[in-house]
Formats: C-alpha cells, structure tokens, sequence
C-alpha cells in the first residue's frame, strides 16, 4: 500500500493543488482544514507524513510538531513565515523538513520522497551506515571515503554519525552541538563551523564546493542523499 500522506491547511486552493500533485505522485492524500481535524486525521491509520502549514485559524501550526512525531509522523512544514527563527523552532521541534509559499510542487514532491526514503531506511540498531562514497561504522567509529579510511577526531566522528544517520535532514546548529557538544555549549556556533570545516577537508572531493556536507545559513547543517 502506498504511503499517505495528511495535507493540512486552512486554504482549500492550496490543499487542492497538493493533493493534486500528490496523487500524480503515486502516493494517497487526505486533507485538513483546522489543527483539530489535523489530529484526528493523523491519528488513523497509514498516515505516514504530514504536510503542515503553521497558520491554522484554531491553533498555531507549531505546536502540532512535537504532537505528530509523538505519533511516529514524518512532518514536512509548508507555510508563508520565512524567518529563520520559525524555521529553527519547527526543526528543533522535530519537523523533518521545511518548505516556503510559494513553493514548486516538484520541489515539494522531492522532499516528501526524501522524508519517506529517511523514514523506511532508518531501521533501528544500524551499525554500518553509506552515504554517498562514505561508509560508517558506528561500533568501531572507523569511516572510509571511496574504500580508504579516513581519521577523525571524536567530535569529527560524532558529528558526521550524527548527520548520517538522520539522512538528508537539515538539522539545526542547536541540536548538533546540544548532541556532539553538550548542553554547555548550544552558543558555541563557532565549534561547529571548525568541525564541518575539518570534514570538508576530509571527506568532500573539493572542500571549497561542498557536495556531501551542505550549509542552510543562519539553520543548520545536512548530508546530500
């Protein structure tokens, strides 16, 4: 059975023209209009990503982000607030992306792919992960670049396990050095622009034009899939 994907949005032209786009997809689509019928419909079974705008007329959007990943949702954010803050507070609440009106229905339908490939490919207890030509090796914290190995600090180590293994998603500077870091140092942003510089170093094929480790200013980091 193929996924199912929840739009929710209080304009109908829009959930019309998702749904649309989501079903010459292949996938299945419901639709909600208010933060209400939101929680009821993803609460049904087969419900596998929710495409969620933030501005419901009965609740704010954000505050269904930590309620849908409680449910085991994958959430892709689609709404008009562009301001890296709204976008940080979705992320680090869970969203596993976010996308902004207006938006390229192609675009949209490559992150719901995107969101569905990390999901079915996040089996828990995976020792070995592949991204690209790096391989990584979890339990002996060894990694190879094309077959060769490659030395990393600890917190080399840590920060690149940590971006593969959530797959293409953007994660934030604040859930990387709360992760790698600590608590302690969630300000440290210069921690990590050295980190992600060491690795470019060593693992992109030209560090200056980084393919596998890519930037969202002012967000975060993810691995190119």
């Amino acid at each position: 059975m193929s996924a199912r994907i929840l739009i929710v949005d209080d304009e109908v032209a829009i959930r019309r023209l998702v749904h649309g786009a989501v079903e010459r997809a292949g996938l299945s689509a419901d639709d909600a209009g208010t933060a209400a019928e939101c929680l009821a419909a993803a609460h049904r079974p087969g419900c596998e990503l929710v495409l969620l705008d933030l501005g419901l007329p009965d609740r704010d959007g954000i505050e269904l982000v930590p309620l849908l990943k409680a449910m085991d949702r994958a959430v892709i954010v689609l709404t008009a607030r562009d301001a890296t803050t709204e976008k940080v507070a979705a992320l680090d609440l869970g969203a596993d992306d976010y996308v902004v009106k207006p938006f390229d229905t192609e675009e949209l339908l490559a992150r719901v792919r995107g969101a569905l490939r990390r999901r079915a490919a996040a089996p828990a207890g995976q020792d070995r992960l592949h991204v690209g030509p790096v391989e990584i090796d979890l339990a002996s914290h060894r990694i190879w670049r094309d077959g060769a190995p490659v030395k990393l600090t600890r917190k080399e180590f840590a920060l690149i396990a940590e971006l593969a293994r959530h797959g293409g998603k953007l994660l934030t500077h604040a859930h990387l050095l709360r992760t790698v870091w600590g608590e302690a140092h969630l300000g440290d942003v210069e921690y990590l622009r050295v980190a992600i510089r060491a690795l470019r170093l060593k693992l992109e094929t030209d560090p200056a034009a980084p393919a596998l480790i890519l930037n969202e200013p002012g967000i975060g980091y993810r691995l190119s899939i």
